[in-house]
């Protein structure tokens, strides 16, 4: 985020009356505690908006804002600029003037010296405009259709030049150029289309190449079985993992540069039927911990979570199926607690993000380090805060809620199908009903559900049997009293989207709150799920069906991607 010198930006916060100087300081100290830009610090914490520290950029670098609408940018003009160029500097080229002068958006107007090369390479004046990160990304997305046949032309090119190789040992193939060649372009199209990982897989006959994308699995291309030895063996060497280790399940990682963006990536390859599979997910670090708007929660959530997640000590749970964004949850509830007058400490499988001034444990069962045993080790490190990746097992449950007893605040995650069911899942590893009703303070579980792209987003009557299916299963939920919604809306498939409807996700939550007559119904002798849920209902808590209708009704995701992640 490019950003206005801090001098500058106080002066300008401080006579619109947005803030005091005494705020401001200390909003800059958790910044460079935390690592982070100041804008991005009092936007995450709604001190300012987006857009006003967009107009605060553009007065500031005395340009226009750009406006950005990816259908009325022609392949012709997006074309002036590679996209390896337009992501490397932050920008894209999207109007060519009457006068034959370009207009440029770019996240930097200030970078002169680009400008510069822009006009001696085009030969003519370069208007810069201001544009954000976000908007350029939309843009970019629409190299994707050039980038598919350029993509599946250097595949096939270099699988034939690859088939040359097969007299060759695996390890020899691995760094010969047709399978450097191949991997790179899997790795590079993986990240224009915004995977989160990539999965290659040994079919009989061939080899499936498929990325999670928005949350589900898409394939890519399909590609001949003789190379498999040669592109497993070249992701090992990057992992730093044994070569001629083929029927043990291997971990391992590696970096891995496009342009100026630098992406971590966690490997692991397991044997299976027909050979060994590879699954990498990718972390970019241009990945930062989301403050909880950004992960979709409505203002009450948010409220009710920071309350219990800034007492001294209990615990708070993140619940969830795998692939729910729990651990994502946990960092961002890190990043709200990381103050200079606390020590934070966590065991992790694996560590995600790198956190300033938290001390990040990784489990290693090899070498004996597993949740319990670290959690042990980390009682005696002076903690205020503990974060458990996951409570797994009794042992782990056990420590969990004695540090929690003994003055410690404790945020971990369970794999439970909503809130209320963290409770008998406590109870099924043998922790006792008082002592759970002692040091609970909350329990929220979430389901990641795609967002409708912006770009393509329209209105649309629910038919009578989607109304039907929402009402069958609010009846399951035992939700009554509420008004559903007959207008909905989707998204018709365009560019900035890859034709699916859907760009990115969001969460849909729902927050178990532990008050006073909630720690009475879990101590008691005659406690059932059904009475707790009950009660939490009555005591306000909104289920996460409820909260995915909200948000249908809003236009933040569609009905169908709610039903998808919820119905029973």
């Amino acid at each position: 985020m490019v950003e206005i010198p801090l001098e500058k930006l106080e002066k300008t916060l401080v006579e619109d009356g947005i803030i005091t100087a005494e705020k401001f300081e200390i909003y800059l100290k958790d910044a460079r505690r935390m690592g982070q830009s100041l804008p991005a610090i009092l936007i995450s914490k709604n001190v300012i908006t987006d857009e006003y520290y967009k107009n605060l950029l553009a007065k500031f670098f005395n340009v226009p804002i750009a406006v950005l609408e990816p259908s009325h940018i022609s392949d012709e003009v997006l074309g002036l600029i590679t996209e390896e160029v337009a992501r490397e500097k932050h920008l894209v080229a999207f109007k060519r003037e009457e006068n034959g002068s370009i207009d440029i958006a770019m996240e930097d107007p200030s970078d002169l010296a680009t400008i510069e090369f822009l006009e001696t390479k085009f030969q003519t004046r370069i208007n810069p405009f201001l544009s954000t990160p976000a908007d350029l990304s939309r843009v970019f997305s629409f190299y994707g259709k050039q980038q598919v046949e350029s993509f599946r032309k250097i595949i096939q090119e270099n699988i034939q030049a690859s088939l040359q190789l097969t007299g060759k040992k695996d390890t020899e193939a691995a760094v010969e150029v047709p399978i450097i060649a191949i991997t790179d372009n899997i790795m590079s199209y993986a990240l224009s289309l915004r995977a989160s990982d990539i999965h290659i897989e040994a079919l009989e006959k061939e080899i499936l190449v498929r990325y999670r994308i928005d949350g589900l699995l898409h394939e890519i291309i399909r590609m001949q079985k003789e190379i498999l030895p040669a592109i497993i063996a070249r992701f090992k060497i990057l992992s730093a993992m044994k070569l001629d280790e083929h029927m043990n399940p291997q971990d391992g990682r590696f970096k891995y540069k496009v342009g100026s963006e630098l992406i971590d990536v966690r490997t692991s390859v397991l044997p299976t039927f027909y050979g060994e599979k590879v699954e990498m997910r990718l972390l970019t670090s241009s990945s930062h911990v989301l403050s909880f708007e950004e992960l979709g929660m409505t203002a009450d959530m948010i409220q009710i979570l920071t309350n219990n997640v800034t007492k001294s000590y209990g615990v708070v749970l993140i619940t969830g199926p795998t692939g729910s964004g729990k651990s994502t949850t946990l960092y961002s509830i890190l990043s709200l607690v990381n103050k200079p007058e606390v020590n934070i400490v966590t065991v992790e499988d694996p560590i995600e993000y790198d956190m300033k001034y938290i001390n990040q444990t990784q489990i290693n069962e090899a070498a004996g380090i597993t949740f319990a045993s670290a959690l042990r080790a980390i009682l005696r490190q002076d903690p205020n805060i503990i974060m458990v990746g996951e409570i797994r097992d009794q042992e782990t449950a056990e420590i969990s809620v004695h540090a929690a007893l003994t003055g410690h605040l404790v945020v971990s995650s369970l794999h439970t199908n909503d809130a209320p069911t963290a409770i008998p899942r406590m109870m099924d590893m043998k922790i006792q009903p008082f002592l759970i009703s002692a040091v609970l303070n909350a329990a929220m579980a979430q389901r990641l559900v795609r967002r409708i792209c912006l770009d393509c987003l329209y209105s649309y009557q629910a038919p009578p049997e989607t109304l039907k299916i929402i009402e069958e299963q609010l009846k399951t939920l035992k939700i009554k009293d509420i008004n559903v919604p007959k207008t909905f809306f989707k998204g018709k498939g365009c560019p900035s989207c890859s034709h699916t409807g859907y760009r990115g996700r969001m969460g849909i939550f729902e927050v178990l709150q532990v008050t006073e007559k909630v720690r009475q119904i879990i101590a008691s002798p005659d406690f059932t799920l059904d009475k707790c849920r009950e009660l939490a209902r009555e005591e306000g808590m909104r289920t996460m069906f409820e909260d995915g209708l909200l948000k249908a009704r809003r236009g933040n995701t569609t009905i169908e991607e709610v039903l998808r992640v919820i119905q029973e």
